[in-house]
């Protein structure tokens, strides 16, 4: 059982290349890595298991009174969490209170600026450390390991100062994955063979994979529930550090400051500080003659974007560090790239080419962590002070009038500024043609950027009757999640003329978390990052826009003014308000089809054998009919109470036709390796209780499939046409050099002696989606009833596989007089949400909003040939406006207008439902969930479901 006591720490890293490798004054009893895992931490060859990590982290907790190891919750797969608080001694005899003054100065609300000064003098500098959140970066983790032996067993002076002034949690963020990943590498009783052969075959992360790192303001999956109750509600870190892999070719390791945009939203202290700390990594890295690590232009990563482990933390006044480091348990090699062998402000010492070893990378990552916990130490009060500073400046941000510039509003000043200066014949042309184009007056800056409808909101309320407040109050527990303050109205009021009704929330913008809060209701504005005229745009690190409000089609106001109301704050996680059973029984209860529960409801009632009807026609056209048995009633009541759907009694049975609903024979097809949009399918028919199988190439190939499934879901990138797995980036979707080694290498199409590398139980799993195997099988299945639903890019493979008359949107007439894919430098539209128009009478989009927001990241826009209309394809969704940018950055965006982004198209007696944008991407855009669950119960309309006619019921 995990030791509770409290129990103090002693922090050890390296001082100088020297200091690293000579003996070092050590506690006494302190059981070595070599010792307890057979092997040292950064031998070749070696990894060890999350299983065993458990063990050592156990013992060293029995052997320490420097170490406390709690337990933050559990993973997917079951594993507990892990996490050590390592201190002084004489530190644990006070933990609470230091860890209420990380609250109180993080929160700051209620605190003066002399109280700050004062709590940040008394407290102790609070720093994350953490490893194995993508586990085939297997640094991670196991420079955790070694981290935390220093912290426990050395005795030097600066490790004693650190652990004096710091408090280090130091926290596994991905237990599964280590335990899949090691385990893997290790079943090769060679040493020298081991990362051969095929990768791990499924997800690193149950559901998600790499895009574990993609899920911190949205809060999907445990493991990152369970890091952000740590780091937002309980200990309030000021710095957090989070290690991945692996470096940029011809370095070592990508560290801190980091390149532009940054956002707009958070604090100006936040890039500063972040500078400062990058600056001390340099400095000791350079001290310590460690060359190879670069910076800022070095790398793609910014801090534009919100969402991962480090970069959530920038919105809630936190330092947020990102290292990418090289190096295996199977040595690399550093290339010789000439361009990184001249020193800049982004590399100032290069590093020569050789073969690189796994201690050698963990050397550098204790480096690492050693210059974050001496900056830590030595900077404590201000870091302590400046967390407050930070939340201060939110909460009186947001009690005034304030504006946040972005790039369109300065381009437009600069726009109207320049047509200005060129009418006025007074204007000194000189100036006029700066870079920084013509200068205006205080007036003007007033005028254009100051303008009051321009101001920032002094919060949102988001009414309570709105059509699918179920899904507003998934939305208002992912801000709950993060630390964000909600308050509820506990009768009607009214706001700027409009009455809400009680219950309703309200998220004011007066908080610590202020930038977290205008992230996630307000649209982001990437600036264009073109390196030069008429180059290609520069990829942001991640999405360019993701406004989580407009993703989930949550319905709210934005308040300019100051108000108030009767509210009360809410505490912990909260459910939707009960649904009602409105009606004396009769013949049965009509439900909404606005909300994405009532397809919970469906899938419930059908387990229970109920039965349940979509009106297709007349006056209830859209809603859902559950006919009466003597079971319904009571089951009803408990789904109303259970979802919040409410249901309405009624004597008859609606006039108008109807489909027959019934349990569906779901296939939701997979890869080798795992495919990340396949595991979030696979997480959301488990959030909305579909039943599911999962399938791979050879289940599909072997045909039949009318007779196991009414419906096959293609996930964006999964299915023939899509690019053939490769084992390595299957598992952790890239096949980056930091991983591979450990995942292993080779693809898992199949092929002599692939299969015989890959346990019994996985072999299901290989094989390869083709045109030539797979389409027959596909095309069989829908002429003979079957349905098709496909995302993404996978959408457009299934369009081209069946020879349907749907081209690409996206072309231009060149100078040769055909047409060609308009290039980069004139569209491109990294991830982003936009406006997509919707013909709702289409059954496949009833129940939806138009126009409804949709994720979109480069994703295919299709046109319709003139004989598509005779083949009965429809048009679903479309881009209706040369402007359908909502959130993030859309280059050329007038390319998309007419463009058809859903469709459906019969064939034979099935059909396809294809949807282009990622209407399902990382769980997060509810608003187009429907597209799916809709697709997903018109399946089979000439098979096993069939139409009812009024005659009928």
């Amino acid at each position: 059982m995990l030791a509770r006591k409290y129990r103090a720490v002693a922090v050890g890293l390296t001082l100088v290349a020297a200091i690293a490798t000579a003996p070092a004054a050590q506690a006494p009893n302190i059981t070595s890595p070599k010792q307890f895992f057979g092997f040292a931490i950064g031998d070749d060859y070696q990894l060890a298991t999350y299983t065993q990590f458990i063990g050592y982290w156990q013992k060293l907790d029995k052997e320490s009174d420097r170490m406390r190891v709690v337990e933050i919750g559990r993973t997917a797969e079951g594993r507990p969490q892990l996490m050590s608080i390592i201190t002084a001694p004489d530190n644990f005899k006070r933990l609470d209170r230091y860890k209420e003054i990380a609250r109180r100065l993080a929160l700051a609300d209620g605190v003066s600026e002399d109280r700050a000064r004062a709590l940040a003098r008394e407290g102790k500098s609070i720093v994350w450390i953490d490893g194995g959140l993508h586990a085939t970066e297997v640094l991670g983790a196991h420079q955790l390991i070694e981290t935390v032996y220093q912290l426990v067993s050395r005795n030097d002076p600066e490790t004693l100062r650190i652990l004096n002034d710091c408090i280090i949690l130091a926290v596994h963020a991905n237990p599964d994955g280590m335990e899949l990943v090691s385990s893997w590498y290790m079943r090769n009783p060679v040493p020298e063979r081991r990362g051969e052969g095929p990768g791990i075959p499924r997800l690193y992360e149950k559901y998600a994979g790499h895009d574990n790192n993609r899920d911190f303001y949205m809060s999907n999956l445990p493991e990152s529930t369970n890091m952000n109750r740590v780091l937002y509600m309980e200990w309030f870190p000021q710095i957090m550090y989070n290690h991945h892999q692996t470096g940029p070719a011809g370095t070592v390791m990508f560290a801190p400051p980091f390149r532009d945009p940054f956002n707009y939203n958070f604090d100006p202290i936040v890039p500063a500080e972040l500078d400062l700390v990058g600056a001390a990594m340099a400095t000791r890295f350079n001290a310590e003659g460690k060359p190879g690590v670069t910076s800022r232009k070095g790398s793609s990563y910014s801090t534009w974007w919100n969402g991962g482990l480090r970069t959530t933390v920038y919105f809630h006044n936190m330092i947020g560090l990102l290292t990418e480091t090289i190096g295996n348990p199977t040595p690399v090699t550093i290339p010789f790239l000439p361009s990184k062998q001249l020193p800049d402000a982004s590399l100032h010492y290069p590093i020569e080419p050789q073969v690189w070893h796994f201690r050698q990378s963990i050397d550098y990552s204790l480096t690492a962590n050693w210059a974050v916990l001496d900056i830590a130490s030595r900077d404590r009060e201000n870091f302590l002070f400046n967390i407050w500073r930070m939340g201060m400046n939110s909460i009186e941000r947001g009690n005034r009038d304030s504006w946040t510039p972005t790039p369109r509003r300065i381009l437009a000043a600069q726009a109207e500024l320049a047509a200005q200066s060129a009418r006025d014949e007074a204007m000194n042309a000189e100036r006029a043609s700066t870079s920084v184009g013509a200068a205006g007056t205080a007036e003007q800056f007033k005028a254009m950027l100051r303008a009051p409808e321009l101001r920032d909101p002094r919060g949102f309320i988001l009414p309570s009757d709105q059509p699918d407040f179920a899904t507003a109050t998934k939305f208002i527990n992912a801000l709950l999640k993060v630390g964000v303050i909600v308050h509820r109205a506990t009768a009607p009021f009214t706001v700027a003329g409009k009455a809400y009704p009680t219950g309703s929330f309200v998220v004011k913008a007066a908080q610590a978390f202020r930038p977290h809060v205008l992230d996630m209701f307000e649209p982001q504005d990437h600036p264009d990052d073109i390196p030069y005229p008429g180059g290609p745009p520069t990829r942001p690190y991640d999405n360019a826009g993701w406004t989580l409000a407009y993703q989930m089609g949550v319905k709210f106001d934005r308040v300019l003014e100051k108000f108030d109301g009767p509210f009360e704050t809410v505490e912990g996680l909260v459910n939707a308000p009960s649904g009602k059973v409105t009606g004396t029984p009769g013949a049965g209860y009509v439900f909404t089809h606005a909300m994405n529960d009532s397809f919970t409801a469906i899938n419930r009632l059908l387990t229970a054998g109920e039965d349940v009807s979509w009106m297709t026609a007349g006056p209830r056209q859209g809603s859902f009919f559950v006919s009466s048995k003597p079971s319904t009633s009571a089951l009803v009541a408990k789904i109303a109470v259970d979802l919040g759907v409410t249901f309405e009694s009624v004597d008859a049975p609606p006039a108008g036709d109807a489909l027959h609903l019934h349990k569906m024979r779901i296939a939701l097809a997979d890869q080798y390796g795992g495919s990340i949009t396949s595991g979030w399918t696979r997480f959301l028919f488990e959030q909305f209780e579909f039943p599911f199988e999962v399938v791979y190439p050879k289940a599909l190939n072997a045909g039949n499939l009318a007779g196991k499934f009414d419906v096959i879901v293609f996930p964006s990138g999964v299915g023939p046409g899509a690019p053939a797995p490769v084992a390595a980036a299957g598992a952790g979707g890239r096949a980056r050099g930091g991983g591979a080694g450990a995942a292993g290498r080779g693809t898992a199409e199949g092929g002599p002696g692939i299969e015989a590398d890959i346990p019994s139980e996985y072999r299901h799993m290989v094989g390869a989606y083709t045109a030539a195997e797979t389409g027959p099988a596909l095309k069989t299945f829908v002429q003979d009833g079957g349905t098709i639903i496909a995302v993404g890019r996978s959408a457009a493979d299934l369009a081209e596989l069946f020879g349907l008359p749907i081209g690409n949107h996206l072309v231009e007439r060149g100078a040769d007089g055909r047409f060609h894919q308009v290039p980069p430098e004139k569209f491109y539209v990294p991830g982003s949400v936009l406006s997509a128009a919707v013909d709702t009478a289409i059954p496949v989009a009833q129940g939806m909003t138009n126009p409804v927001d949709v994720f979109y990241d480069n994703s295919p826009v299709f046109r319709l040939a003139p004989e598509a209309a005779l083949k009965g394809i429809k048009p679903v969704a479309w881009f209706a406006t040369p402007t359908p940018l909502r959130s993030g950055w859309a280059y050329g965006q007038s390319y998309l207008e007419n463009g058809i982004v859903g469709v459906d198209a019969p064939v034979g007696r099935g059909r396809l439902f294809l949807f282009t944008p990622e209407i399902t991407f990382r769980g997060q855009p509810h608003g187009t969930f429907k597209f799916l669950f809709n697709g997903i119960y018109l399946a089979g309309q000439s098979g096993t479901a069939r139409q009812m006619t009024a005659t009928d019921r």
